[in-house]
């Protein structure tokens, strides 16, 4: 009996630790994220589609994504070349204004959007209409894709499924 309160005591404490120490999930590093409020006016200014990533604090798929996808320079430059990146807390109070006027905070953006769970990416267009959503974690090469549906395109003719099902 003494032996596996021996053992107990261990497996308690790095258990404890574990929750004392929740997964960070800032924007990936080396990216030039912005407010939704600044991405909107960039994209119409650029004429460039958005790629809005809802993250939390705490989030471990958010902090995986960060690290295993958001790590990969090709991606890195591939998603800045060709879109306005906007970061998001889907929990924050932080207060943003849209361009039409109205104040919210980056939480009611989120339930705008139902971004109930995270990692959620959510392309727009350059006026901030959405071309489709995508949760959880994601590959380079699923961003690779969802790239070329949008700057290509194909979102104007086909949905995402039909693109990813005929791609070469």
């Amino acid at each position: 009996m003494r032996s596996n309160s021996i053992l107990s005591f261990p497996v308690a404490f790095l258990f404890s630790l574990f929750l004392a120490f929740p997964a960070l999930a800032d924007p990936p590093h080396d990216y030039e994220f912005v407010t939704y409020d600044q991405g909107l006016r960039l994209a119409e200014k650029e004429n460039k589609p958005i790629f809005l990533y809802f993250g939390r604090y705490g989030c471990a798929w958010c902090d995986w994504t960060n690290k295993e996808t958001f790590s990969d320079p090709e991606l890195r430059k591939l998603l800045t070349d060709h879109f306005v990146l906007v970061y998001v807390d889907a929990e924050s109070g932080k207060r943003i204004t849209l361009p039409n006027g109205e104040r919210i905070t980056e939480a009611d953006l989120g339930a705008r959007f139902k971004a109930f769970a995270t990692p959620l990416f959510v392309f727009l267009d350059s006026s901030g209409k959405q071309i489709f959503k995508a949760p959880g974690f994601k590959t380079v090469q699923d961003f690779k894709d969802f790239d070329r549906y949008v700057v290509e395109g194909h979102y104007k003719t086909k949905g995402l499924m039909e693109f990813l099902g005929s791609k070469s």
